[in-house]
């Protein structure tokens, strides 16, 4: 029997509420689902209460029936959480990445293939579905590569590196324009006193996927490239309201100002998801999917030097 509380209204776990997790607490609510909250700190438990959560509880153990589990905490703690919720037999979506090791990764898909998700909000960007689109239909003829660039000034996340923290993000786009994560071919770190701060990689190449991913870069850019035989499409901005579209032939071609959906891809695919506890689709990315994305990452490092 599916998780409801008062006057219908499906419940489904929050574990974390966090920087990030208060969002994904204020995008449930809006979704009409009552968030249980898993958290600790008070900060986080005050958080929580102000972003509207229906209880709070201290650990995962605490949580009553529910109908599915976000877990939103540092990436190092994902397995063991992960590794909790299963007895649940509920789907649970897990944010990026799915864990910094591949064979815990391997471990949690082989037990539970069909109700562990990854919430790469990326492959929900409307101008990555728009990019993706003109790969797909041929548009623009065969995609040659994609181009990708994601750099900014230090990081938040001091539980994992620069390649955890930003790459998986940029591995979820090639999956959704692309189809597939192209196989890593090389990388080069850009490291300061012992630390990377950024990664330079080569992937696949019929398509390419070439990203470029730092936490040392004085300006904030996040952009999306797509290079087809007859033309490119880019994404300049992850707030911006168009992609452009440029057709090859012209010395100097206009692109063409495409207009995109302003829906935030958080909201997305939280919907996507909650959808599916009410018998939709599952949510992208799968566990497998999330798995070929913690093995690119390991290689990306081991490529740059940077170990497994």
């Amino acid at each position: 029997m599916m998780a409801r509380g008062m006057e219908g209204a499906l419940e489904v776990g929050l574990v974390g509420c966090g920087n990030w997790g208060r969002h994904i607490l204020r995008d449930l609510v809006a979704l009409g689902c009552r968030a249980i909250v898993v958290a600790r700190s008070p900060e986080s438990r005050a958080r929580a209460g102000d972003g509207g959560a229906a209880a709070v509880v201290e650990s995962v153990a605490d949580l009553p029936v529910v109908a599915g589990v976000v877990v939103a905490t540092p990436s190092a703690t994902h397995a063991g959480l992960i590794e909790a919720l299963l007895g649940r037999n509920v789907p649970v979506f897990v944010e990026k990445p799915f864990t910094n090791d591949a064979e815990t990764a391997a471990r949690l898909v082989a037990a539970a293939p069909e109700r562990l998700f990854v919430m790469d909000k990326w492959r929900y960007h409307p101008g990555v579905e728009a990019l993706r689109d003109i790969a797909r239909s041929g548009e623009l003829g065969p995609p040659a590569g994609l181009r990708t660039t994601r750099v900014q000034w230090t990081s938040s996340h001091a539980d994992t590196d620069v390649a955890w923290h930003l790459a998986p993000h940029d591995l979820a786009i090639a999956l959704e324009v692309l189809g597939a994560i192209p196989e890593p071919r090389a990388a080069h770190a850009h490291v300061v006193d012992g630390e990377a701060v950024g990664i330079m990689g080569l992937l696949g190449g019929d398509p390419w996927h070439v990203l470029e991913i730092s936490h040392g870069y004085v300006a904030h850019r996040r952009e999306v490239r797509l290079v087809c035989r007859d033309g490119s499409a880019v994404l300049r901005d992850a707030y911006a309201d168009h992609i452009e579209v440029a057709r090859a032939g012209s010395p100097q071609p206009e692109p063409e100002r495409r207009p995109i959906s302003g829906e935030m891809p958080l909201l997305l695919e939280l919907r996507a998801f909650v959808e599916h506890l009410q018998g939709g689709p599952p949510p992208r990315s799968s566990a497998a999917e999330g798995l070929a994305n913690v093995r690119a990452v390991a290689e990306l490092r081991r490529l740059a030097g940077l170990g497994a």
